[in-house]
């Protein structure tokens, strides 16, 4: 069973909040897809950087990631849940009062610059002004939290509620909450030694699809994934990483990693004939920046879970081995464009190429 409550599972009144939520979850992969990427590479570009390129070795699972930040690279953490995250998981998700998206409190944070006419609508995901909103406050430290409003008179209003959100809960407990679920372990993430806890520790990195003990925004990100599963609903992580040069997205579906890929010119002629449209329109609805007489597009990758990352059939427990790889490549697209309507992404095989 999922730790979601599936659509067949719902109310009819549950099943319209998720239907609302995903609608929303989509215009918010658009504009994080925009900030993550693009504004990145136009980041280097205003300021006469070469933009780092992702390799497609880098993509494979397991890989090593050059230990290098570029700090014209866009950063942030982004965390939305479908349901309001109930009181008693502040102790780990650290958001108070302190932290809401008042007027009072931007200001003390100097997080923005604001006016005595702050709108409070913008912070709310129907706002015409709500992702100016976001964008300004991207940048702040630690995450930002996006949840359903209780104290909203619609019944299902999502806001930008709380910025400068830690995520505290230990690493260990989070490998352990994992290893407990996937039968690795019955109690305690020590019970079998400490070699086994660090190999634990190890495949918990592999399974979000990020390296081993990264520090920073990327482990707050894995770990705010598992925490969330303990809150019957969707959550989707959203966390732009200036090391890996990519935007790494984890939901109900598992994790995806889309960065910036040059084609050249044969390429993309290749790609729209063997995908039935014209080179034109692919250009109009795919290529999201020029570089060097190169296209510059978003790429896809998304992994799946093996055998050895999923509930064993049996339920019984189980020797884990760390040779063995917990993710695969279970897809690989070129993504439209932000703002392009009519087409879809395009499957394209590349890391092992």
């Amino acid at each position: 069973m999922a730790f979601w409550g599936v659509r067949e599972e719902l109310s009819r009144a549950n099943q319209l909040r998720r239907s609302y939520y995903e609608l929303l979850r989509d215009e918010l992969d658009q504009f994080v897809l925009q900030y993550a990427l693009v504004d990145s590479f136009n980041n280097f570009v205003s300021k006469k950087e070469r933009y780092p390129f992702v390799a497609k070795r880098e993509l494979k699972p397991r890989a090593r990631i050059p230990d290098l930040e570029y700090g014209s690279h866009n950063t942030f953490l982004l965390l939305f849940v479908e349901e309001a995250v109930p009181a008693i998981h502040k102790k780990y998700i650290r958001f108070f009062d302190v932290n809401k998206t008042t007027l009072s409190n931007l200001l003390n944070s100097q997080a923005l610059t604001l006016s005595e006419k702050y709108d409070r609508s913008q912070k709310y995901l129907e706002s015409v002004q709500f992702f100016n909103f976001l964008k300004d406050l991207l940048p702040v430290d630690y995450a930002l939290l996006i949840q359903r409003d209780q104290a909203s008179k619609k019944k299902h209003q999502y806001s930008l509620s709380h910025f400068h959100v830690r995520v505290d809960w230990p690493i260990a407990e989070a490998a352990e909450d994992l290893a407990k679920s996937l039968r690795y372990i019955s109690q305690d993430l020590y019970e079998k030694g400490d070699k086994f806890a660090e190999d634990v520790q190890k495949k918990y990195f592999e399974y979000y699809g990020v390296p081993v003990m990264v520090g920073g925004r990327r482990t707050a990100a894995i770990v705010a994934a598992q925490y969330f599963k303990r809150i019957n609903c969707i959550t989707t992580v959203y966390v732009g990483s200036s090391e890996s040069r990519a935007l790494i997205r984890i939901s109900e579906r598992g994790t995806s990693r889309i960065v910036l890929m040059q084609f050249n010119e044969t390429e993309i002629n290749e790609i729209a004939a063997n995908n039935r449209i014209l080179p034109r329109t692919f250009k109009k609805n795919y290529v999201a920046a020029k570089y060097r007489h190169k296209s510059i597009c978003l790429f896809q990758t998304t992994y799946g879970y093996t055998n050895h990352a999923r509930p064993p059939d049996d339920g019984k427990l189980r020797d884990i081995k760390p040779d063995l790889n917990w993710l695969s490549v279970s897809g690989q697209h070129i993504l439209p464009k932000p703002g392009a309507w009519k087409y879809g992404p395009i499957p394209l095989n590349l890391i092992y190429t």
